[in-house]
């Protein structure tokens, strides 16, 4: 998870901002750094941090290629059907030569490597790439295409700003699902920054004084525009959403399912490895165990205590950007797996599950849905809002320690076809989320049974002891540093947007707003909460009435997993 920042049209203390501003997203990329002024360009700059993962000789950014000497392109992403062939000999970025040693190499160089001829981005369109960095097909299709065609032909995760400095255009696009983050600030006197984070522009939005300007998440699945002018400002000239959840994508498939088998295998000739964090005798703790052993990985069991949480809380909050109170809780045992992962092993690449819940309705209130359509509907409104929940929750904590996450259950090519499936068929069956996504691995060997039909927990749940819940710690812990009341009327004149309606969400609203200060309007609409269920205000799912027959059920089923684990 690289980052990217650039600002166009600051005409003060540029070069002061942008060194302080730059360097608090250096966490997204400890590898190298950039900044680049051209000198074309008066009052601007842009930056990269490079978290290293392809092309570790000829990707580093801002970049600019032999065909486009006059381009910039910053990107965090990796995208999937642009195919690493062959780059030309002697044209490397920047003037440098490519060692011939690198350019024999191809896809057939690596067992288990598809070849799909025509589907992917090179040979569909007769690419010719300079370098092995997966982003550089954005230059050839927006030279070929334009950026409307460029972002519907990306097949990935992006979050990218272009600067065509012949046609004087700043263009600006994000994944459709936002997994990569991008957030934007636009003055009313054309003062432009972008960055992966909002931590890198705050300085900047307090310096922009006397003028209109938000500072806010860039949205998924759109592309913007901007004439870059010669004072260094812009002007917006086209925003359009190019994808909603539920497009069919544009670009075509390329995975053959020859492929897939291999993948699956991991034929790296290492052992895969896998992670599970949690408190005492966790229930997440002693299922993983069971799956870790099932299907072979290095297993890493991470344990944390109510110390650790006391001590990592408010920079959890710092981290995340957002005072949403499931966000929060949900983020401390994955910042502190983190953080394991990045001071005790080598790995900077991770698979995680986030997305299913949204695309597969895995929450347990989707079994109140007064119906099958309201239940996609509900689905679709997570997927186009899940880049400010669990989303933002899996880059930050990740990219917080310099780690980068892939999220499979957001693939287009599988949400497209989970989402096209009839209504009836994917609402929770039997009293078991997820029914129909658990029923495909059913029979199979993938998993074991108890775990395959294993009932969601709430994770404050999930990750804790038995004796106490996450949800109790933290209680406990914003308790002793706030001991006075929790005055509701207080607070809602305090906060008037996104009300805290506990003594806990307050404690976050407050640490929140001592970086972010009056941005909650701009960063969270509302907290997450279920659906359909009347009378709560807390968005845990302890408070649902199917989740104690879970439990229940858990109870009962208890017992077959821990025999399997022994």
């Amino acid at each position: 998870m690289c980052g990217i920042w650039g600002v166009f049209g600051l005409t003060e203390n540029l070069h002061t901002y942008c060194a302080s501003s730059f360097s608090n997203i250096s966490h997204r990329g400890p590898d190298a750094w950039r900044v680049e002024y051209d000198r074309q360009l008066k009052n601007c700059c842009v930056g990269f941090h490079r978290l290293t993962i392809v092309d570790c000789t000829y990707g580093m950014q801002p970049m600019k290629l032999h065909k486009f000497p006059h381009s910039m392109l910053l990107c965090n992403g990796e995208l999937y059907n642009c195919k690493r062939g062959t780059p030309n000999i002697g044209s490397g970025p920047m003037g440098y030569p490519i060692d011939p040693s690198l350019a024999s190499l191809s896809a057939s160089s690596f067992p288990g490597t598809p070849e799909c001829p025509g589907t992917y981005l090179a040979e569909q369109f007769g690419f010719n790439y300079e370098t092995f960095s997966d982003v550089e097909c954005i230059f050839h299709l927006y030279e070929k295409f334009g950026i409307e065609e460029c972002v519907k032909n990306l097949d990935g995760v992006f979050a990218f700003c272009m600067v065509d400095v012949p046609k004087r255009k700043v263009l600006l696009g994000r994944d459709p699902y936002g997994v990569r983050p991008l957030f934007r600030i636009l003055s009313e006197d054309g003062i432009l920054g972008v960055c992966s984070e909002a931590k890198g522009l705050t300085s900047i939005e307090f310096e922009i004084n006397g003028h209109e300007r938000k500072l806010e998440p860039f949205p998924p699945g759109t592309f913007e525009e901007y004439d870059l002018l010669e004072n260094g400002k812009v002007k917006l000239v086209r925003s359009q959403r190019y994808f909603s959840p539920g497009d069919k994508p544009t670009f075509k498939p390329f995975l053959s399912y020859e492929a897939i088998l291999p993948r699956w295998q991991l034929r790296r000739y290492v052992f895969p490895q896998s992670f599970a964090i949690g408190m005492g005798d966790s229930p997440d703790l002693r299922a993983a165990r069971v799956v870790a052993k099932h299907i072979g990985t290095e297993h890493h069991e991470i344990m944390f205590t109510e110390e650790d949480v006391t001590k990592v809380l408010d920079d959890v909050i710092y981290t995340l950007e957002t005072p949403d109170i499931t966000t929060i809780r949900a983020s401390i045992p994955m910042f502190l797996i983190s953080k394991y992962i990045l001071e005790s092993t080598d790995t900077t690449v991770l698979f995680s599950g986030e997305g299913a819940d949204e695309v597969a309705q895995g929450y347990i209130y989707f079994r109140d849905a007064p119906n099958p359509q309201a239940a996609h509907e509900d689905s679709l409104r997570l997927l186009r809002e899940i880049y400010m929940f669990d989303g933002l929750r899996a880059d930050r904590t990740m990219a917080a320690q310099s780690l980068e996450l892939r999220v499979p259950f957001l693939d287009l090519q599988f949400t497209n076809y989970f989402l096209n499936i009839q209504p009836e068929l994917k609402q929770p069956k039997d009293g078991v989320e997820k029914f129909i996504l658990r029923s495909a691995f059913d029979g199979t060997d993938v998993l074991p049974h108890e775990i395959l039909w294993r009932h969601k927990e709430a994770f404050s749940d999930g990750v804790a002891s038995k004796k106490k819940s996450l949800f109790v710690v933290l209680q406990e812990i914003i308790d002793t540093r706030m001991p006075e009341p929790f005055n509701e009327a207080a607070t809602a004149k305090m906060y008037p947007h996104c009300t805290p309606k506990s003594k806990e969400a307050l404690y976050y609203r407050e640490i929140f707003e001592k970086s972010y200060p009056k941005l909650a309007k701009n960063f969270l609409p509302y907290y997450w909460m279920p659906r359909w269920i009347e009378g709560i205000t807390d968005p845990s799912a302890r408070f649902i009435k199917h989740y104690a027959a879970n439990q229940n059920v858990a109870k009962e089923s208890e017992c077959d997993v821990k025999n399997v684990s022994k």
